[in-house]
């Protein structure tokens, strides 16, 4: 719905699952709502995380759907509560784009999706139908880890666009644009010292993949 341009080839691919957000007073009526519509809950995983996340699968067409509650927690927390209300069914682009490049372990999947963003949006500040860079840079600037994670997957986008016929020089203005605005952002005190210690010390986590016994390998 965001990015017409991944509705199309090159950036066209296949989705084997469906993600959500919901806040956290929505998650009683989702436990009731997907199996009334022939989904099949994962019993152990949502006992587990289901304060954060829910799991649930499709067996009859080969879906699956992830719900990630207030939060998106995957090698990094993105802190949802305060966007889940703005205008529209879906998240804004700097949070799609923020679900993806905050995956250490990111994937040409991934990656590829971020290129459809940049390549349907322009950057900017304080607009939620743009990939606010404002926003994007203050998380950045708060937490020492995802500016890293961020920092390696856009090297890794920059490398993927150049394999793909789009349009690369806009993508690329629009990476550069974004990336100016973090760097240029005021860095507190504990992020300078989490910064001298670098990669050192690990700074992200690994997410649990999540797979349905009926899922194929």
């Amino acid at each position: 719905m965001h990015s017409p341009s991944a509705q199309k080839a090159p950036l066209k691919r296949k989705y084997g699952d469906l993600d959500y957000a919901i806040p956290k007073r929505d998650r009683k009526a989702v436990l009731s709502l997907f199996p009334s519509l022939g989904y099949e809950a994962n019993e152990r995983f949502n006992l587990m995380n289901g304060d954060r996340r829910l799991y649930f699968y499709d067996p009859a067409h080969g879906r699956q759907v992830d719900i990630f509650i207030d939060v998106f927690k995957m090698s990094h927390v993105i802190d949802l509560r305060d966007r889940l209300d703005l205008d529209g069914p879906c998240c804004s682009p700097a949070d799609l784009l923020l679900s993806k490049l905050q995956i250490y372990e990111v994937n040409r999947k991934d990656l590829v999706d971020t290129i459809a963003l940049f390549l349907d949006h322009r950057v900017s500040s304080g607009d939620d139908d743009a990939i606010d860079a404002a926003y994007i840079a203050h998380l950045a600037a708060d937490d020492w880890g995802l500016y890293r994670t961020l920092q390696l997957n856009i090297k890794k986008l920059l490398a993927t666009l150049d394999e793909i016929e789009v349009d690369r020089d806009l993508v690329r203005s629009r990476v550069e644009e974004l990336w100016a605005v973090v760097e240029a952002r005021a860095k507190p005190l504990k992020w300078r010292l989490r910064a001298q210690v670098g990669d050192r010390l690990q700074w992200y986590e690994l997410p649990e993949e999540v797979r349905s016994p009926y899922q194929p390998e």
